[in-house]
């Protein structure tokens, strides 16, 4: 039987050669429409999916699908692992990724994340960066897309309480459209720093939605809530294989 450590190093390393040989192959796509470099990087995540499943046995359930209302909505999720940037896109198909600025700039991988249309964000730079992020967020509602955010600004270790950043908040009375929460654990498999990647089903689950016209600690109140307990129980119950 294959040990989970080996396990994890061939997906790393499957990991890096399959990007990089995507990336290289595919970087002439950046040139046509933004349809085409969607497909593209789907395609990309996909394959990183597959190969997790593949080498760690490991692969996601997305429940809850029943609360997503239909039209442009804020989805503001969980966030304790680089799965869910990857796997997002994928679950979330037609939504605006809000990220680090810099990431954007990474050679080809970046180019088409800017180009997918994701949003970048430097950070610490105060109103400045609130008024470009709530610029280009009304964009892409414009443009019939859902925006997609992390309150906590970055992953979290499996049991932290963290702040949520004002931004979220700042988007809900911005944008006047719902907000639907995303509880997830996939902290418990693939944990923020960590080389091991445990075998199993990372449960993500669409919670119901707040609607617009709450105050802003109404709001956040509610959000933290939802998402912090539903998170807690799928923590609390995760489906690992042995």
């Amino acid at each position: 039987m294959i040990g989970l450590g080996i396990r994890s190093f061939l997906f790393n390393v499957g990991w890096y050669v399959g990007s990089t040989v995507i990336a290289i192959v595919g970087a002439p796509i950046l040139l046509l429409p933004r349809r085409r470099v969607i497909a593209w990087s789907h395609f990309w995540i996909a394959f990183c999916l597959g190969w997790l499943r593949l080498t760690c046995r490991l692969t996601h359930r997305l429940g809850g699908l029943e609360n997503m209302p239909a039209g442009p909505v804020i989805i503001a999720a969980k966030h304790q692992s680089t799965w869910e940037t990857l796997a997002f896109a994928l679950l979330f198909p037609n939504a605006a990724i809000i990220l680090k600025r810099e990431l954007l700039f990474i050679p080809v991988v970046g180019w088409a994340m800017a180009r997918a249309g994701h949003i970048g964000v430097e950070r610490g730079d105060g109103a400045k960066a609130l008024r470009s992020l709530v610029k280009q967020t009304k964009a892409a509602l414009a443009d019939g897309r859902s925006i997609l955010i992390f309150p906590e600004g970055t992953r979290t270790p499996v049991g932290a309480q963290p702040p949520y950043q004002v931004g979220t908040a700042a988007l809900y009375r911005q944008l006047g459209v719902p907000v639907v929460p995303v509880a997830l654990n996939s902290g418990v498999f693939w944990g923020r720093r960590k080389f091991i990647k445990w075998p199993g089903v990372i449960d993500v689950e669409v919670l119901p939605e707040i609607p617009p016209g709450l105050d802003r600690k109404t709001f956040m109140e509610t959000l933290r809530e939802r998402i912090e307990g539903a998170t807690a129980k799928l923590v609390q119950d995760p489906k690992r294989r042995p």
